[in-house]
C-alpha cells in the first residue's frame, strides 16, 4: 500500500479510528493527531487513550496499550510507543519520510493543496476603504492579509470569492466632492474658507485642476450670484459645530450646482476608485467583485430590510429617528438606522449588504475589518439574527493598523488631513515583496510596527530577504549542476539520512498541515513562520554540506531534496504574494 505524503495524518487517523472501534465499540471520541515539539516523542502524538479513560473507567495507559495492539499494520509506521500518562507516539519509517521528495517534485505548484475545505463556498471581503483618497499603509495590511488568507483558503480546498465593498453612497463621498469643488473655485479666484475637516491632500487639488482643464469655468458659482451665507461667512469652528458647517456646505454645493453636482461626485468617485484598483492590482491584490453600496439603495434592499425589522418589532421611533434595538442582541446601546431627515445610516446599508451576501449562497462569509470596528460586530450580528439569518456563517477577522517607521520616526497616517504615507509610496520604497511579507509577519489582530529600514536591508535579519536568498542559493546550485531537472523525479533518496536532511524532510511533510492550520485559524502568518524556519534549516544544511559530490547517487539525492525545498518555498511565497527570485 502506497500512502501519499499529504495523507500521512489522514492515514494514521483512519488507523486509530479502526483501533477505537475494536477497543471501545460505540464510543464517539475524536481522533486527534498533533506534531510533537520534540523529535524523541515521534512524528505524531495521539491523546485518544486520555479521552477514553473516563467513559471506559480504565487507566489511560491500559487503554493506550489496547489501542496499539489493535492498530492495523501500516508500511509507513516504524513503531508506536506509550508516553507519559497515556499519550501514543507514532514514528514514521525513514523511507516514508524520504518519499516526500518525489511527492513534492511530482506535484510541483500543487504540492500542499488539500481538500480541507471540501469545495465549500467562502466569500472574503477586505480592504473596502472609502474611495476618498489614496490607500495608506494602514489599508495595506488589510489588503495583504485578505489576499494571503484568500490564497490559503483556496489552497485548502475552498471556493473563494474575493470582494471589495465600495462605499459610494455615503457622506464621505459628499465631503470629497465638496473638497474638490472648493479647490476648483480657488483656481478661479473664488476663495471660500476651506474647512479643516474636509479632505486636505494634494490629490484633491489635482482633481480640481483636471476638472478645470476639462470644463473651464462651467462649475463656478460666485458669491454675488447664489452662494449661501454659510459659504461666505464661516460658522464657528468649535469641534461641535465643525460637522454642522461641513453639512451646510455640502447642502449649498448641491443646491448651487444642481444637476452638475452629480458630475463632480461621480468624477471624484471614479478617479479615486480607479486609483485604488490600480494600486491594489500593482500590489498583487485582485478582487472578483467590486460591490456598490449605492446598488443597495437603487434595488430598494435598504428600505426593505428596515421595513422588515420594523414589522418584526425590532425598531422604535425616538426624536424623529428610527432606532434598532441592538442592545437586545448584546450591543452596548441601540443604533439609528434612519435619521430624522429620512436618510438611512451607514448601519442600515451595512445590514442590507450582509443580507445580500447571505442571499448569494456562500457557506461562510468572512469580513476583514480594522480593529477600530470591533464594536460594530455585535450590532451586525444582532441585525442578522433579528432578520432570521444564520449569523454563525459570518466571521469577523480584525486587523490592527500597521504603524510605519522610517529612520526610527513614526509616520502619520491621517487620510482627511492629507498627512499620510500612501501604500504606493511604501511599495515604491521597499518593494512589493517586502511589503507583502512584512504585513503578514504577525497575527492580524496584533499590533505591527513596520520597520522600513529593515524591510529594505539585504541581511539575514530581513526575513523576506533571508527566504528569497535560500531559494536563489538552491537555484544557483542546480544551475551549476546543469542537469535535466526531470531526472530528479526518479532520484534514489535512500542516502538522505543526516540530521540536516531529516529536518528538511520533516519540513516538507509538514507543509500541507501548515496550510490546513492556516486556513482553519485564518492565519496566513503561519505560512510566513514556516518559510522562515525552512529557510533557516536549509541555510544550515547548505553551510554544512556539499551537493555536487563525485558520488552520483548522493549528488542526485541531495539535489532532489533541495529542488523540493525550493518548490515548497515558491509555493509558500506565492500564497503570500511574494516572488521567489532565481538570482540575487
Amino acid at each position: 500500500m502506497t500512502v501519499a505524503v499529504s495523507n500521512f495524518k489522514i492515514h494514521l487517523s483512519d488507523l486509530f479510528a479502526l483501533a477505537l472501534r475494536a477497543v471501545a465499540p460505540g464510543q464517539n471520541a475524536t481522533v486527534l493527531l498533533e506534531r510533537p515539539k520534540q523529535a524523541l516523542h515521534g512524528d505524531y502524538a495521539c491523546n485518544l487513550a486520555m479521552q477514553l479513560a473516563k467513559p471506559l473507567k480504565r487507566s489511560p495507559r491500559d487503554i493506550a496499550q489496547a489501542l496499539i495492539a489493535a492498530l492495523p499494520a501500516s508500511p509507513v509506521v516504524e513503531k508506536v510507543e506509550i508516553a507519559g500518562a497515556g499519550f501514543i507516539n507514532v514514528f514514521l519509517t525513514t523511507s516514508a519520510k524520504q518519499s516526500v521528495v518525489s511527492s513534492v517534485l511530482q506535484a510541483g505548484n500543487g504540492y500542499g493543496h488539500i481538500q480541507f475545505g471540501a469545495g465549500r463556498k467562502v466569500q472574503v471581503e477586505f480592504v473596502s476603504a472609502n474611495p476618498t483618497g489614496p490607500l495608506h499603509v494602514g489599508h495595506g495590511r488589510g489588503a495583504a492579509y485578505g489576499a494571503s488568507l484568500s490564497n490559503v483558503l483556496d489552497a485548502a480546498g475552498y471556493q473563494v470569492s474575493r470582494e471589495y465593498y465600495v462605499n459610494d453612497a455615503g457622506r464621505q463621498m459628499d465631503i470629497l466632492a465638496l473638497s474638490t469643488w472648493l479647490r476648483y473655485l480657488e483656481l478661479h479666484g473664488v476663495n471660500i474658507p476651506f474647512p479643516s475637516n474636509a479632505y486636505q491632500g494634494d490629490y484633491v487639488g489635482g482633481m480640481a485642476l483636471q476638472i478645470r482643464v476639462a470644463h473651464g469655468a462651467k462649475f463656478v458659482r460666485r458669491p454675488g450670484e447664489a452662494l449661501n451665507t454659510h459659504l461666505v461667512n464661516e460658522l464657528p469652528v468649535a469641534e461641535d459645530s465643525a460637522d454642522a458647517r461641513l453639512d451646510a456646505l455640502i447642502a449649498d454645493a448641491k443646491r448651487l450646482l444642481g444637476e452638475d453636482y452629480a458630475y463632480i461626485h461621480n468624477y471624484v468617485l471614479t478617479e479615486q476608485l480607479g486609483d485604488c484598483r490600480n494600486d491594489l492590482a500593482e500590489f498583487g491584490v485582485v478582487f472578483d467583485e467590486w460591490f456598490s453600496e449605492q446598488s443597495l439603495f437603487d434595488s430598494g434592499l435598504v428600505k426593505q430590510v428596515v421595513e422588515q425589522l420594523k414589522g418584526a418589532g425590532h425598531l422604535y421611533e425616538q426624536d424623529g429617528a428610527l432606532w434598532f434595538r441592538s442592545s437586545a442582541f448584546g450591543d452596548e446601546k441601540d443604533r439609528v438606522v434612519q435619521r430624522e431627515n429620512g436618510l438611512y445610516t451607514y448601519f442600515a446599508s451595512d445590514i442590507a449588504y450582509h443580507v445580500n451576501k447571505f442571499g448569494r449562497g456562500f457557506d461562510r462569509v468572512i469580513n476583514i475589518w480594522g480593529a477600530d470596528h470591533h464594536g460594530y460586530i455585535a450590532r451586525v450580528n444582532g441585525a442578522l439574527t433579528a432578520l432570521g439569518q444564520d449569523s454563525s456563517k459570518l466571521t469577523i477577522a480584525l486587523v490592527q493598523f500597521a504603524v510605519l517607521y522610517r529612520n526610527g520616526q513614526k509616520a502619520a497616517m491621517s487620510t482627511r488631513s492629507g498627512e499620510f504615507v500612501t501604500l504606493r509610496e511604501l511599495r515604491n520604497e521597499v518593494g512589493n515583496d517586502a511589503t507583502r511579507f512584512f504585513y503578514v509577519l504577525r497575527k492580524s489582530d496584533q499590533h505591527l510596527d513596520f520597520d522600513m529600514d529593515l524591510a529594505k536591508s539585504q541581511s539575514n535579519e530581513n526575513p523576506v530577504y533571508y527566504i528569497q536568498y535560500a531559494h536563489a542559493r538552491i537555484r544557483s546550485v542546480l544551475e551549476q549542476w546543469g542537469g535535466d531537472a526531470v531526472t530528479l523525479l526518479d532520484a534514489g533518496v535512500g542516502a538522505l539520512d543526516s540530521e540536516y536532511e531529516k529536518t528538511l524532510l520533516q519540513h516538507l511533510i509538514d507543509y500541507p498541515q501548515v496550510i490546513e492550520n492556516a486556513a482553519e485559524d485564518l492565519a496566513p502568518h503561519l505560512i510566513a513562520f514556516y518559510l522562515k524556519d525552512l529557510a533557516a534549516d536549509f541555510h544550515s544544511y547548505y553551510n554544512a554540506s556539499r551537493f555536487l559530490v563525485d558520488n552520483e547517487g548522493i549528488k542526485l539525492a541531495r539535489l532532489a531534496l533541495i529542488a523540493a525545498v525550493a518548490q515548497v518555498m515558491r509555493n509558500g511565497l506565492a500564497l503570500l504574494g511574494v516572488s521567489a527570485p532565481e538570482k540575487m
